[in-house]
């Protein structure tokens, strides 16, 4: 019998770990019926990160609770236990889901083939775009880093992410350096000084700290490449 003569029940693939699987293996209504109830799982457990975005970035971590975040959710308080142990773990998850995102788009335009000073470019405008996309994490991460009581949440979970960023950071720097581009000085100070800039313009965003989406900006983005090039490149 031919592999196209093979009924579908019977054929067999390669799975993650590299064994053969009988598709009837997945296929059968219990697998079906697991798949839809994971794929519900991850659906409510996204719906309740949201809302505790939302509540976490307007009233912050002491004043928000868990039935605020539940109800903005539609979920009985019960349920939100059911995905996340404590408020503190919640909140974590909040600030993780967010870093990942952030990290990726960093990862991917620090490996583009572009000059060093075109990524610096392009990673203000992840930056501040990140930002504005997500403007209650936004409120929620500007307010922690101006708050010493909120640091102890925060570096817990951002630690490792902000320094992987600012090993991107310094090594996209260094390269800046060997092109003739970008000023010479230490590479890590300079990244730290990217960084000061752009959070300086992002903490007074009008986009990211009031309601108002399409708010007129302070300063326009243009202007902050432009700060950013005189600071920067040589």
């Amino acid at each position: 019998m031919s592999a196209a003569e093979v009924p579908a029940t019977a054929r067999s693939y390669q799975g993650e770990s590299g064994e053969a699987v009988q598709e009837s293996a997945v296929n059968t209504p219990a697998a079906r019926r697991e798949r839809r109830r994971l794929q519900h799982q991850d659906l409510n457990r996204a719906q309740l990160l949201d809302a505790a975005e939302v509540v976490f970035g307007s009233k912050g971590f002491a004043n928000a609770t868990l039935k605020e975040i539940a109800e903005l959710a539609g979920f009985a308080v019960g349920s939100v236990y059911s995905f996340f142990p404590s408020k503190e773990d919640l909140f974590r998850q909040v600030l993780d889901r967010r870093g990942q995102e952030f990290l990726a788009r960093m990862e991917q335009i620090c490996a583009a083939d572009e000059s060093a000073l075109d990524r610096l470019h392009s990673l203000v405008d992840m930056q501040v775009g990140i930002f504005r996309e997500h403007p209650h994490f936004s409120r929620l991460y500007v307010n922690l880093s101006h708050s010493a009581s909120g640091t102890g949440l925060m570096d817990e979970i951002v630690h490792a992410r902000f320094e992987r960023a600012m090993t991107l950071q310094t090594e996209l720097i260094e390269a800046g350096q060997r092109q003739g581009q970008l000023r010479d000085g230490d590479p890590l100070v300079l990244a730290r000084i990217f960084s000061g800039i752009v959070f300086g313009y992002q903490s007074l965003d009008p986009r990211i700290v009031s309601d108002d989406p399409e708010a007129p900006e302070r300063m326009p983005l243009s202007t902050l490449h432009t700060i950013i090039e005189r600071a920067l490149a040589k």
